[in-house]
């Protein structure tokens, strides 16, 4: 069964649209099909779907979790990069086009277990994108030769495990991150900065939520503002300071970054509890202010030590060598 969401054929969405037609329909039958059809064919949003990210070997992989079905849905673009162990994002698109191409070619019924969602892009934008479950990824490894395939296939089987942990204690979550992150390298004060700015982060959008303000692309315009008010860079350009692709900017961040970054959410967050804000564009000018307060500390840090707080190192791993689909 395709994911809720999934851009898929009429037959798969079908079921869930009833048209209701007028007791003559003569004259109106036409129309009220073409408007079933598309309202059937129009992409569902994903109402009670998580989205988050999983990590194998530093290697950041794009996925959402259809709880209704328990199901993990993988961006099979990301798994493909892992498998050729190519640090381009969009070399491993166009071989995952071609290994498209191939399988639909032998028949292979891989392809048409792929369907296609809105996840985050390299550009921050949300953009349709081939996803798997882990049991179609799992045969689709076999048709990517790699030394990843093995150890890919075990993670695959892991992560789904850990999922149904996760959902009876939320704590194995927590644990998890600090468990990865530790692996990547990263020092325990680092780990607690990390977590502490999350929770900064998650009353913010808590905050957001109850006052007027849509998941996604309004989260990511209020997230902006905020970030472009205080670190004088977007964060798209934030990223691309860091030679960052799909991966999360706040995992690359240093120390300094983090504190900086939850101070100017905390002050956002206090500053429209103060006037109630609601709706986007009041909290826009929350943003803004709270934003602004962070900048002054920054500035002033800045000039104090003789070091800029917003910098181009990260936590990626050394590149690997490329590999072309023979």
């Amino acid at each position: 069964m395709p994911p809720p969401g999934a851009r898929n054929s009429f037959r798969a969405t079908a079921p869930s649209c009833h048209a209701q037609f007028p007791i003559d329909p003569e004259r109106e039958l036409d129309s009220v099909l073409m408007n079933t059809l598309k309202r059937c064919n129009r992409p569902q949003p994903l109402h009670f779907m998580n989205k988050d990210l999983a990590v194998f070997e530093g290697h950041e992989i794009r996925r959402v979790y259809d709880e209704r079905t328990e199901t993990w849905w993988f961006s099979v673009v990301d798994i493909v990069q892992v498998l050729t162990q190519q640090p381009d994002f969009q070399t491993a698109r166009k071989y995952w086009n071609k290994l498209k191409e191939r399988l639909a070619k032998e028949g292979s019924q891989l392809v048409t277990n792929c369907h296609q969602l809105k996840m985050t892009a390299t550009d921050g934008k949300q953009r349709p994108t081939d996803v798997a479950n882990a049991e179609t990824l799992l045969r689709l490894v076999q048709s990517v030769p790699s030394p990843k395939a093995e150890p890919i296939k075990l993670w695959l089987a892991k992560v789904g495990y850990e999922r149904m942990q996760e959902l009876s204690d939320p704590s194995r979550s927590l644990d998890r991150a600090r468990e990865t992150w530790q692996k990547q390298g990263r020092n325990e004060k680092w780990i607690e900065q990390r977590m502490t700015g999350q929770e900064t982060r998650n009353k913010l959008t808590d905050y957001w939520a109850d006052h007027d303000i849509k998941k996604g692309d309004e989260y990511a315009i209020l997230t902006n503002i905020i970030h472009q008010e205080w670190a004088e860079v977007s964060v798209k350009d934030h990223k691309k300071l860091k030679a960052l692709k799909t991966q999360n900017l706040r995992d690359h961040m240093s120390e300094a970054e983090l504190i900086f970054t939850a101070l100017a959410e905390l002050s956002t967050r206090q500053i429209a509890e103060s006037v109630e804000a609601t709706g986007m564009q009041e909290n826009k000018a929350a943003a803004k202010t709270g934003g602004s307060i962070a900048k002054k500390a920054r500035v002033e840090l800045e000039e104090k030590t003789g070091r800029k707080i917003v910098t181009r190192e990260n936590y990626l791993p050394p590149p690997a060598a490329a590999k072309k689909l023979k």
